[in-house]
């Protein structure tokens, strides 16, 4: 009969230093190599009957894994600012100063830079990058795209606005990564609801296309008929992104019925599915370019 793993109680449902553990004698090595435990980060553990989060992950970082002056950054910062949905086993971001060394470590990823006072705050009881600063890395590690799809969760979030951020970049000018902000802020927008609207939003703007309003609010003598994802309103051509909610057959009917309205006020929407995002983008855009260019001689 096999052996039931220890369990003491003082463990349970937590996250632990397995050194700590051992030397409190709570459990021996061969303990933590028992299926009661999991392995977070080197010697970092977790009962195994607790849910891992990424951000059970980051607090195991700042706690444990990283000096004081170090801070969560990055994706990992947004998302303790719940403006982004990082996988549990996603590496860790971390931003560490200049002059401070830090050991490669299994599941996080080392940032050096300066960091400026102002630059921190505490988020869940860690020491994470404020939002602005977060903002500046995310356009500095990232390409624009992914770095405009957070900024513009962290500006619907109300966790900074466009004019702080570019006062951000204006006051770093002349330091890497400050033109990438600047980019990057001019390519967000509060009103996105979804990644995918903003990868949609951004790929578009990026090839030329004019910048398209945001949750556009379509009614009829002063009645609500719909809300667009993306639209030009001047030119009634409208972008609508067909997410995994439309699996519901309901909301799939409501919603098709809304744009049945919209199509009979003279509206022309034009659907993009993941499948059409991912392999034929470039077929999707001269769709929207024909569109707006029949309804308003938009040139090649």
């Amino acid at each position: 009969m096999p052996k039931v793993p220890r369990r003491p109680p003082q463990l349970r449902g937590r996250v632990f230093r397995g050194s700590t553990a051992v030397s409190r004698g709570l459990l021996t090595r061969n303990d933590l190599r028992s299926s009661a435990w999991r392995p977070l980060f080197r010697d970092v553990y977790a009962d195994a009957q607790v849910t891992v989060t990424h951000t059970i992950r980051c607090a195991a970082v700042g706690r444990w894994l990283v000096p004081p002056d170090a801070a969560i950054a990055g994706r990992a910062a947004a998302g303790l600012y719940g403006c982004a949905k990082p996988i549990a086993n996603e590496p860790v971001d971390v931003l560490v100063p200049v002059a401070t060394r830090i050991g490669p470590t299994a599941g996080i990823r080392v940032h050096h830079g300066e960091i400026d006072p102002g630059d921190t705050a505490v988020r869940a009881g860690v020491r994470v990058t404020s939002p602005a600063r977060t903002c500046w890395d995310l356009a500095r590690w990232l390409d624009v795209i992914e770095a405009v799809v957070v900024i513009d969760a962290l500006l619907a979030s109300r966790q900074t606005t466009v004019p702080a951020l570019r006062e951000y970049a204006l006051s770093r000018a002349g330091r890497r990564g400050w033109r990438s902000l600047l980019r990057a802020v001019d390519l967000a927008d509060a009103g996105a609801e979804s990644p995918q609207e903003s990868r949609t939003r951004v790929r578009l703007v990026l090839a030329g296309l004019p910048r398209p309003e945001t949750q556009w609010v379509v009614a009829e003598h002063g009645r609500f008929v719909a809300r667009l994802d993306l639209a030009w309103p001047q030119f009634k051509v409208a972008v609508e992104y067909d997410g995994l909610w439309h699996d519901d057959p309901e909301q799939f009917h409501r919603d098709r019925q809304r744009l049945n309205r919209l199509l009979g006020g003279d509206w022309l929407v034009l659907h993009v599915t993941a499948r059409r995002f991912r392999e034929d983008f470039d077929g999707f855009l001269a769709e929207v370019r024909a569109a707006l260019r029949a309804r308003s001689r938009f040139p090649r």
